[in-house]
């Protein structure tokens, strides 16, 4: 007499083929991501720019230094802005419309050297500690998230130290710092790919004419 074998199955088939199916799970110490990515199919493709990946692959060593060095980063910057400002009158008589590109072009290796900047357009490194928040991978503007690991480095990308983590630090060198405190408005993303070294040019050369007439 045959006998009668049962076989456990599940609403997608038998369990076996469910277990099968089923990613691999993240040992102790490791996060499910990366175990994901170890057992991704190898091929010769590898994605270009985009910007986990490459943040995950890139070295912190020039971003870092720009966060300990942030007080004379502070010193610098406030008098190239100033500089800036005194240029004004040249900006205006060719048009900030034509000078965008040559700045935007300078503004984005420098800034993107120094601080691996987004081009956002609407730049706080002077109240962020020369951290920028645009590096977070939630791109917060206003703290950390609640996912900082205990050894102060990105939930989201586990070999990356948290920006804010840094901007905090960068902050207490600097003679401003409390303005780290201050409410960042939300991202407006019609700014970005724009030059904020520009933008902040003019508004301050507007506020001046102001107070002047007033």
């Amino acid at each position: 007499m045959a006998e009668n074998k049962t076989q456990s199955t599940t609403a997608a088939g038998p369990a076996s083929a469910a277990a099968e199916s089923l990613p691999p799970v993240a040992k102790a110490g490791e996060t499910q991501a990366s175990v994901v990515k170890k057992t991704a199919p190898k091929t010769d493709y590898k994605p270009a720019d985009v910007s986990p990946q490459r943040r995950v692959q890139r070295s912190y060593t020039v971003r870092l230094w720009s966060i300990r060095h942030s007080r004379a980063l502070e010193w610098f910057y406030a008098r190239f802005a100033s500089m800036f400002l005194k240029l004004h009158p040249i900006w205006k008589a060719i048009g900030y419309g034509r000078v965008e590109a040559p700045i935007k072009f300078v503004e984005r290796n420098v800034k993107g050297f120094m601080f691996d900047c987004r081009m956002c357009g609407q730049c706080v490194l002077s109240s962020t500690g020369m951290s920028c928040p645009m590096n977070c991978p939630k791109q917060l503007r206003n703290g950390p998230c609640g996912g900082v690991r205990a050894n102060g480095n990105c939930e989201v990308e586990p070999n990356m130290p948290c920006v804010w983590v840094k901007a905090w630090e960068g902050s207490r060198n600097m003679a401003h710092g409390d303005m780290i405190l201050n409410v960042q408005k939300p991202v407006d993303q019609s700014l970005r790919e724009t030059s904020a070294w520009l933008r902040v040019t003019a508004q301050a050369a507007a506020s001046r004419e102001h107070g002047a007439q007033t």
